[in-house]
């Protein structure tokens, strides 16, 4: 149930909202990638390149993220997240070319995202304790997320179709600021810390290790010395970021993430469903759109009308989230959500290549809408409830951070491997069946979940 004195709708609300529009950004710019690249001068990778670095600045700042809002508040991170964004949409608007777009886009909403988004899960499992109620939260919360990613190309293309693609990101602004509005009810649960110690060469590490990882993906294709030498160097400073975080924990010192979280084993395992997930959910955003656009000449409207298909699967399947959680175990959503998303990748390959009607791709976009949306918000929840509440900053930080890890994947590799060729079937062919195997992947980690997700014992010992 929620806290005293609020009420679940002025919790949920501006949290809902707030994940919508960081998700909604992640994808309606799949559908006007030709306005922009023509607008702007650039070219498909340009774009493809801002997408990927404004899910990667995500995945980066996360962590950092999460553990300011214990020195600074929850409520101040999240407000000061949203203003960031909201200047980084406005920017974007008004973008003379493909550097301000990604200062605005990439850098400014990135970063605003990076605060804000922590907040949402810590206030909502602080919020509400007991088990039905939270996934309820989390559903609401997971299924606005699913909605938003899947709902962007519809409404992107809309408003660039009627208006121009810049008013897509004042569209934003303007939902920032009822976002401001709906939130000045929230009450942070737990006073700020000012004297809470923040691992700066943690956040480096980390964050230049992951930075430096995308961006050996993204030369995929391009430059093979490049591809090597990035991942390489992303590897080296991933582990010395672990063996940093070893060396502070065995000093006394507070890390920025304690090594400890990776000992909970369905919480390792609920992380790698959930970053395959987005993987999943952004990588087939972009392919299909892409490829909609550069082979089969579909405009902005006709590429988003098309994923209203995946927008109606995952809001089905997210309002469900609740009754679907008393009548089955978190394990078995997770592990049915995978199976129908590659049911739904093999209709996208095989009804897409035999006809070149638009309706080909509706079924199979449907059908992983609703395998997303069913397996989204136990994957939240079995990593959320696997930790007390005094580890909910950590956890909260690493569980966002994994998964826009996963969108930025999704982006990166599939949409690289599809941009290779734009000719013709193979690229998209190749792409799609890359996707396909990491989705195996996702449901043979969902197979090893076991029968019973542990509780928080603080959790337990309250009673709830």
């Amino acid at each position: 149930m929620a806290s005293a004195g609020v009420s679940a709708r002025n919790v949920l609300a501006p949290l809902a909202l707030a994940q919508f529009i960081c998700s909604f950004a992640g994808s309606n710019m799949n559908v006007m990638i030709n306005d922009i690249s023509q607008d702007l001068d650039t070219t498909v990778k340009g774009v493809q390149t801002t997408i990927t670095l404004f899910l990667l600045i995500m995945a980066v700042l996360m962590i950092p993220g999460s553990k300011l809002t214990d020195r600074w508040g929850r409520k101040r991170c999240f407000v000061g997240g949203l203003v960031l964004y909201g200047i980084g949409a406005l920017l974007s608007a008004a973008s003379p070319g493909l550097g301000v777009l990604i200062l605005g886009n990439s850098v400014f909403e990135g970063v605003g995202t990076a605060l804000l988004i922590p907040p949402v899960y810590i206030l909502a499992t602080m919020a509400f304790t007991d088990v039905t109620s939270r996934a309820r939260a989390f559903g609401i919360i997971s299924g606005a997320g699913g909605v938003g990613a899947a709902a962007g190309p519809l409404i992107g293309g809309l408003i660039a179709t009627a208006i121009s693609w810049r008013a897509a990101f004042v569209f934003q602004a303007l939902i920032v600021a009822t976002i401001v509005l709906l939130g000045r009810r929230l009450a942070d649960p737990v006073a700020p810390d000012p004297t809470r110690s923040f691992d700066i060469t943690g956040a480096v590490l980390s964050g230049a290790g992951m930075f430096f990882i995308v961006l050996g993906i993204l030369q995929a294709g391009t430059n093979g010395t490049l591809l090597i030498v990035f991942l390489a160097l992303g590897a080296v400073l991933l582990l010395l970021c672990g063996l940093h975080f070893r060396a502070e924990e065995r000093s006394g010192k507070e890390p920025l993430l304690s090594l400890s979280l990776f000992r909970n084993r369905t919480s390792n395992l609920g992380l790698v469903t959930q970053n395959i997930q987005w993987l999943l959910l952004m990588g087939i955003s972009f392919v299909v759109s892409v490829f909609l656009q550069t082979v089969r000449d579909f405009n902005s409207i006709q590429t988003g009308v098309v994923f209203t298909a995946t927008t109606a699967g995952i809001l089905i399947s997210s309002l469900a989230a609740e009754r679907l959680a008393k009548r089955h175990t978190q394990r078995m959503l997770i592990r049915t959500g995978f199976v129908v998303t590659i049911a739904g990748i093999g209709l996208l390959l095989g009804l897409a290549l035999a006809s070149k009607a638009v309706a080909v791709f509706v079924p199979g976009l449907f059908t992983i809408g609703l395998g997303l949306g069913v397996m989204l918000t136990p994957s939240v929840n079995i990593v959320q409830s696997s930790f007390s509440e005094s580890q909910q900053g950590e956890i909260s930080g690493l569980s966002r951070s994994i998964s826009n890890l996963g969108s930025s994947f999704g982006t990166a590799i599939a949409g690289t491997i599809l941009v290779a060729d734009l000719s013709g079937n193979r690229s998209y062919v190749l792409a799609m069946v890359t996707l396909a195997v990491f989705a195996l992947i996702g449901l043979a980690a969902a197979l090893r979940l076991p029968a019973e997700e542990a509780q928080p014992r603080e959790r337990l010992a309250a009673g709830s």
